[in-house]
């Protein structure tokens, strides 16, 4: 039995709706976003294996001195690249990922920051892709890579 027999809980159904993960998408995910995308207050307007794209607010990811942590930064990076990768590989293959690299640019200090993923590489079994965050100004935040290794889905 695969992940994809499994029958989707109106639980998970809400948040996958709530967080703007396309119907269509929902038997991809049957076991919801997991805890941090909710905690992060991460919100999708776009996902395909190809592009992702999300918003993500900057307060209450802060560092000590105010600023956008860059761990959360990462986070959102990770999540647009492991989500566009687990688009690709369907329902028989799930993304994990091997690497991630972050460089950040300039600080956000308030509002929301907003990430757009693209694929560089969408394989049989690896899948790459860019992601580059951006302020509400359209500056440069974040500019980052992942590494998704595509793998079989077993059941829970």
């Amino acid at each position: 039995m695969t992940d994809s027999s499994l029958e989707l809980s109106p639980t998970v159904i809400a948040e996958l709706t709530a967080h703007g993960v396309p119907e269509k998408l929902h038997p991809l995910f049957p076991h919801g976003l997991g805890g941090l995308i909710p905690a992060m207050g991460i919100r999708l307007s776009e996902l395909s294996a190809e592009r992702a794209v999300a918003t993500m607010p900057v307060a209450p990811n802060t560092q000590p001195a105010g600023l956008l942590h860059g761990g959360a930064s990462v986070v959102l990076a990770e999540t647009l690249g492991s989500l566009a990768s687990g688009v690709h590989g369907g329902v028989e293959r799930m993304a994990v990922g091997v690497d991630v690299n972050a460089t950040h640019l300039r600080p956000a200090t308030a509002g929301y920051v907003t990430a757009v993923c693209t694929a560089v590489k969408l394989g049989r079994t690896v899948c790459v892709h860019t992601i580059e965050i951006t302020d509400e100004a359209g500056r440069g935040v974040c500019s980052a890579r992942i590494t998704n290794m595509l793998i079989p889905r077993t059941a829970r």
